[in-house]
């Protein structure tokens, strides 16, 4: 990396709320950076826990703490970005961990990369202490269209993307929502979804291109707190998303809302399968085939294993189901390396 790219600072944003058990680990992985030029920007969003306190015992100049009232993850991004100086910007989810050389990569591979905005990694995922799951978030890396978003997002998670901080200055919008106008990025009116409508506005909105990275450079933790959210809102939060995206790419969305809602359904049953919800997604991924049946075509392997672990859930015991589970897992997992060590070749060639 030359020292002209080495000048460029990278602004991290953390949204802060209830973390108190992860963040002090999340915190060091961005510290730890082999890319050293960077700023770390924590939004406290009136987090009730001690997540603040364990922040304020950094002492390392890089990390600034910003108190806001309650605004949400779509909020706290927002008055992120408002406060960075970097040239790329990245955001962190409080309880997630990044490799050594996330930034580094990235930031390569945006600098190589003019016409590429959005720079993204694949996804391991850990447990709550930490621990490899063996499993990734497998997800297309180039040619991403607005369909791609919508059904299967190849970011992933919100610790997976790196931005040239052009990208929002191109989608930044005004409003009034707190009793005075401010700059906007994300839509602070949506409680879920809000980082697909992001992306998909960067996508149909602007010249910039998304492309992702093989590795798995972000640790993605899976823990009892983020499997409780209500799937029924998960649902109406999607279709508050179509139609927005319809009032501004209504020919796009003509063509894309069944693909789009058969691909979430599918996701939100399996959502429901992790939460032991073995009915819910039976019916869900009717649902689901219903809408787009060719969704078992475009996507067997993932398509199978829902209905296979919904239709398991409702007819074995839970200690027969979590033994077949954790071979299945194996199995998967398995598969999913030689996929990344395949494609990784292919990067590097």
């Amino acid at each position: 990396m030359n020292q002209e790219t080495m000048s460029k600072k990278a602004s991290v944003i953390i949204p802060l709320y209830n973390a108190e058990k992860y963040i002090k680990t999340t915190l060091q992985s961005i510290l730890d950076q082999t890319y050293k030029n960077l700023e770390v920007i924590i939004v406290d969003d009136e987090s009730p826990d001690n997540s603040v306190a364990v922040c304020q015992q950094f002492t390392d100049s890089r990390v600034k703490i910003v108190h806001q009232k309650n605004r949400g993850l779509a909020g706290s991004r927002n008055t992120g970005i408002r406060h960075v100086e970097g040239e790329y910007i990245a955001f962190m989810d409080a309880d997630d961990i990044w490799l050594p050389e996330k930034l580094e990569k990235h930031i390569n591979h945006l600098e190589r990369n003019p016409e590429i905005g959005v720079s993204f990694s694949r996804s391991a995922f850990i447990d709550e202490q930490d621990k490899p799951l063996g499993i990734y978030q497998i997800t297309k890396l180039q040619d991403i269209t607005p369909l791609d978003i919508l059904c299967r997002s190849p970011i992933g998670n919100g610790s997976a993307a790196v931005f040239k901080k052009a990208v929002f200055e191109d989608i930044k919008f005004h409003d009034n929502l707190y009793g005075y106008v401010e700059d906007y990025y994300f839509d602070d009116t949506f409680a879920l979804s809000e980082d697909i409508e992001c992306w998909l506005r960067i996508a149909l909105t602007t010249n910039w291109k998304f492309a992702g990275l093989a590795q798995p450079l972000t640790l993605y933790r899976v823990h009892s707190q983020g499997l409780s959210t209500n799937l029924k809102v998960m649902l109406d939060t999607r279709e508050k998303l179509f139609e927005k995206t319809s009032s501004y790419a209504p020919e796009g969305m003509a063509s894309w809302i069944k693909p789009a809602r058969a691909y979430h359904q599918r996701y939100v049953a399996r959502r429901a399968v992790t939460i032991n919800k073995g009915f819910l997604a039976l019916k869900l991924m009717c649902r689901s085939i219903w809408n787009y049946w060719r969704i078992i075509i475009e996507d067997f392997q993932r398509t199978f294993e829902t209905i296979a672990a919904a239709i398991l859930l409702c007819i074995v015991p839970q200690p027969l189901y979590d033994k077949v589970k954790s071979v299945a897992l194996k199995i998967v997992g398995s598969f999913q390396q030689k996929s990344i060590d395949k494609d990784k070749l292919r990067e590097a060639s």
